[in-house]
């Protein structure tokens, strides 16, 4: 055998004894392997019997703890912030949040199914669940099993069965569910059992934006689209202070089945504090559902004009005490017209012009639209011209009727002979006052309109203020100049009107205009005080006592708002009658502002009343009414106390009045004021059927209240024809005397002296049995005394 054969049987028998030892091995890992199996095998098996021992003993309490861990995932949720308060400046609440609770539904839950001793795949939650709505939420069962049996809902985690709960209802059902509660004592074993049944069941917080006085202030307060978006009011402009920050729930339950959570708390919103005095708001609202009631013809007595407005402003610091249109509508539901429309109106409209119609009722009529003022600028060029000192409260201006300027003759209402500023306010001389704008030049003119911010924004705290429309120094003409000087032919808004007179009363002081007077937090703590903003000086102190002293003139008797003047206080105030444009349809704005006491103005009432509903537009009684009911109850409410030399409670008679009654005279004048007319003939002791509507349509006028009317037409019959003195000579006129209304002679007419006094020779009256002074008939076919509606003095 050779070497080299030794050495490869060598090699062999290695690998064979490697081969070998490596198989040994082999087989002992296997062994172990098997071995391991075996333990593992029968280690599953004793978890199997584990399991099945554990869910015999406790299988439905571990499956309560999985379906509640299903559920929380609403736990771990928003949790909405309250929106903060509205409030008057005595702190009624205005407008507030409220929570409420949504009755949410987890359709899942309540299908949940399992199988029990007697059947497979049991809903087990179900029955008691609807059997506790419906007993607990007055929900209808059918509709109720309709959502939980659906192909879109049953499924379903969070399906809002029902809208803005209050905590009672939520404790009502916590009750029902909490086996040991009081409500539930006397509850058999089996009952109790059966209330853990009830699943599927939560309430969702949300708040939802409340207002207590319904429709009161609704242009002022604004309402919120979604408790926490708004654009209108006080609402809309401070939404951002009224808002908090949501917070947030998080939430889990841990091994032992016990609720762990995280919360981070809701920021409430700030509350805001408004200028306004509910009562005063109240005081405006009784005056103007008396206009409404007397001059609306609608069944809901909403159209007694276009439009009418009030404001009643702190002259001293620009704080609005009241301000109201005679359009209301329920902040608690703003989007109802029934007030407005007819229920088939309102199924006509399209989507466009309903919400149209609801931004129209949602507006703001005293700072969003602008008008004509008329008369009530007067003042603001008196004061333009005595702050440019070129005349004084002493210089003589001379009317006669009018004034040709370029080629146009701009007439006055009379003609009043030579005349000073007390009596050019207080005859609203149109003619003086363009003599006056003369003097005072376009420029200035011009210069002392904006000073007094005509033509601008006053920037007020309220969303949708306008501007108006001046005439610039490039347009404005000699026309143009006399005509702004009475009022006409440039726009403003109320709002404007009102801080300029209170400005060129108060001193000289312009405030700018505001709602808000404070933000506090939901503790009530001052957040900021919103202190009176003083913008510029407009006049000196005598030029505002020269202004006071001509308005107080037309509170004097024979004034054009002597009716508006109230027993025992000093007071000042100006009318406005502005023809709309165009010219000639018989379409007017009327207005009344005024104030008291004369030397120390504390309150200053705007009233304006845009087409009234009558056939003669022109009579600005219709404004005076409502501004007269209003410093009625105003002047005591605010403790401002008379002060006029000669007052004695036994003049003043509170009595609200209508537009009727100051067209007709029906009242009697007094040396410190004027007081309804309570005796004699008046329009509520007349027989027959007379709405007093007829004497504001015909357009009762006496200017100098002797009880005979001075305008056409003069007067008025009982069956509301309005009676023309074409010749305007009272009760004497030729044979044209008494021509209708409709262009007929009337049968009688007095020629002579004798005929009309004897007319008026007292005549006994048989029902009275006494002598009454009545219209006589003078002629067997002429007017009788039954026929007139309008008592003589």
């Amino acid at each position: 055998m050779t070497k080299k054969e030794k050495k490869r049987i060598q090699r062999e028998r290695i690998m064979r004894e490697r081969r070998m030892r490596e198989r040994r091995i082999g087989n002992k890992m296997s062994k172990k392997l098997v071995g391991l199996f075996g333990l593992v095998i029968l280690a599953l098996v004793f978890l199997a019997l584990d399991i099945t021992r554990i869910n015999a003993a406790s299988g439905q309490q571990y499956k309560r703890i999985v379906l509640a861990q299903a559920q929380q995932q609403y736990d771990s949720k928003t949790i909405p912030f309250q929106r903060g308060d509205i409030t008057d400046r005595n702190g009624t609440i205005l407008a507030t949040s409220e929570k409420m609770y949504n009755l949410v539904l987890d359709c899942q839950v309540v299908n949940t199914e399992q199988d029990t001793d007697t059947a497979k795949n049991v809903k087990i939650y179900k029955e008691e669940t609807v059997r506790a709505l419906v007993s607990l939420f007055d929900v209808s069962e059918t509709e109720l099993r309709g959502v939980l049996d659906a192909e879109d809902t049953r499924s379903s985690q969070y399906y809002v069965l029902k809208k803005n709960l209050t905590i009672n209802d939520k404790k009502r059902f916590e009750a029902y569910t909490n086996p040991e509660s009081e409500e539930n004592a006397g509850l058999s074993e089996a009952e109790k059992n059966a209330r853990y049944y009830v699943k599927g069941i939560w309430f969702e917080e949300n708040y939802v934006r409340k207002y207590p006085l319904d429709s009161q202030a609704c242009d002022l307060i604004g309402f919120t689209y979604d408790g926490t978006t708004a654009d209108w009011g006080i609402e809309g402009y401070y939404s951002d202070i009224l808002n908090g920050t949501n917070g947030r729930q998080y939430g889990y339950y841990d091994t032992n089945a016990d609720v762990e959570q995280t919360i981070i708390q809701a920021q409430a919103g700030h509350n805001v504090v408004s200028t306004i005095d509910s009562n005063v708001q109240q005081i405006i609202r009784n005056s103007l559902e008396i206009y409404e009631t007397e001059m609306a013809k609608d069944k809901n007595k909403t159209n007694g004009a276009d439009h009418v407005g009030v404001i009643v402003m702190n002259p001293k610091n620009g704080e609005i005490l009241g301000m109201d249109s005679d359009r209301w509508y329920d902040l608690n539901n703003p989007r109802d017209l029934s007030d407005f429309y007819t229920e088939d109106q309102i199924g006509k409209m399209s989507d466009a012009e309903t919400e149209e119609k609801m931004f129209d009722l949602w507006g703001n009529f005293c700072i969003s639209s602008a008008y004509e003022p008329g008369s009530v600028f007067k003042p603001i060029t008196a004061a333009a011209g005595l702050s440019t000192g070129v005349f004084d409260a002493d210089t003589t201006f001379t009317c006669d009727g009018g004034e040709q300027v370029v080629d146009k003759y701009i007439a006055c209402e009379g003609e009043h002979g030579k005349i000073k500023l007390d009596d050019v306010i207080k005859n609203s001389c149109n003619d003086a006052l363009m003599q006056m704008a003369e003097k005072i030049g376009e420029d200035d003119f011009h210069k002392y309109n904006t000073t007094f911010n005509f033509g601008m924004r006053t920037g007020i705290d309220l969303p949708g203020e306008g501007s108006g429309l001046l005439f610039s120094e490039e347009v404005m003409g000699p026309v143009e100049l006399a005509t702004s000087a009475f009022g006409q032919g440039f726009t403003c808004t109320m709002i404007q009107e009102i801080s300029a007179i209170s400005a060129a009363i108060n001193g000289g002081y312009y405030y700018k205009p505001h709602v808000v007077k404070a933000i506090t937090d939901e503790n009530g703590a001052v957040v900021q005080s919103i202190d009176p903003i003083l913008e510029r000086r407009t006049n000196t102190e005598e030029v505002s006592d020269a202004v006071r002293k001509s308005m107080k003139a037309v509170m004097d008797e024979g004034g054009t708002g002597h009716v508006v003047k109230i027993p025992g206080y000093t007071m000042g105030g100006k009318t406005g009658t502005a023809e709309k444009l165009p010219r000639g349809k018989g379409n007017y704005v009327l207005s009344f502002i005024g104030f008291a006491p004369l030397d120390d103005p504390q309150v200053v009432v705007y009233v304006v009343v845009d087409e009234p509903n009558a056939k003669n537009q022109e009579p600005t009684a219709f404004a005076m009414s409502i501004a007269r009911n209003i410093f009625t109850q105003l002047l005591p409410y605010m403790n401002i106390f008379p002060d006029e030399p000669g007052y004695t409670t036994e003049n003043v008679d509170k009595t609200l009045c209508t537009s009727a009654i100051l067209l007709g005279r029906l009242y009697e004048s007094k040396d410190n004021g004027v007081t309804i007319f309570n005796t004699g003939q008046t329009l509520e002791t007349l027989t027959g059927d007379i709405p007093e509507i007829k004497l504001a349509e015909n357009g009762m006028v006496d200017t100098d209240g002797d009880g005979i009317g001075d305008f056409d037409p003069a007067y008025i019959d009982r069956n509301g024809n309005g009676i023309k003195d074409t010749e305007e000579k009272g009760l004497m006129g030729d044979t044209t005397f008494g021509t209708a209304e409709d262009g007929s002679d009337l049968p009688h007419a007095w020629e002579t002296e004798e005929q009309y006094e004897d007319d008026f020779e007292p005549q006994y009256n048989e029902e009275t049995e006494q002598e009454e002074e009545y219209w006589n008939d003078y002629s067997s076919d002429g007017i009788s005394n039954e026929d007139w509606a309008l008592y003589y003095e």
